[in-house]
């Protein structure tokens, strides 16, 4: 497994030989720095911690200053272990990984945080369609959730209930996404498809041997 922290950089669309137009993602991807190496001797499991993007020294903790200036580096935002590696794969301490470890056409999973959407109804929500229409007495219930089914037993809201509440804000994985195009000189990875987050959130992206 190759990997890679990256940013959300915003939509785009690229034409294919044939001419039909596909809609993507560009990922603005590392460079990332080996920030720490991680042995089953010393820490009972195998990984490698990188770090990405720029972090002001004077709000770096202490601790995390002598962290990062063992591996030779500046503080940096992220932080992320990886703990599968291919074959020959494992890289150095203080080792600077970019775009370069992507090849274009390849397939990759790209996980972040999806766009928070705050406290929503059953109709956004789950996609209810309502109570019905304004008939019959009814006011304001066209997007109604309607009975919840509880009567004399159980006598309370079943658990996993579909209910209005929180929506987005959760860890997402978008899966076999097609590495379309990469820009080395600007650390651009440009992916078919939608990643979850909006623009300027943190993204893992993984290659998978």
């Amino acid at each position: 497994m190759s990997g890679l922290i990256g940013k959300k950089i915003g939509m785009t669309s690229i034409f294919e030989a044939s001419g039909k137009i596909i809609p993507c993602t560009v990922i603005e991807a590392g460079p990332c720095v080996v920030t720490q190496v991680k042995t089953v001797e010393k820490d009972g499991y195998s990984a490698i911690q990188l770090g990405f993007d720029e972090k002001k020294e004077k709000r770096t903790p202490k601790a995390l200053k002598g962290h990062f200036a063992k591996a030779g580096t500046s503080p940096k935002k992220v932080l992320k272990e990886f703990t599968r590696f291919e074959e020959g794969s494992r890289k150095k301490f203080g080792e600077v990984l970019d775009v370069s470890v992507f090849v274009e056409g390849e397939y990759v999973d790209v996980s972040g945080i999806s766009k928070g959407k705050g406290f929503q109804g059953v109709v956004k929500r789950h996609g209810f369609s309502g109570v019905g229409d304004q008939s019959h007495g009814q006011h304001n219930r066209l997007r109604a959730p309607g009975s919840l089914g509880a009567s004399s037993w159980p006598s309370r809201v079943m658990k996993g209930m579909r209910m209005a509440g929180r929506m987005g804000g959760q860890n997402v994985k978008m899966i076999n996404l097609q590495i379309v195009k990469l820009v080395p000189e600007k650390n651009l990875v440009v992916v078919k498809g939608s990643v979850p987050g909006p623009n300027g959130s943190y993204l893992i992206i993984e290659r998978w041997s």
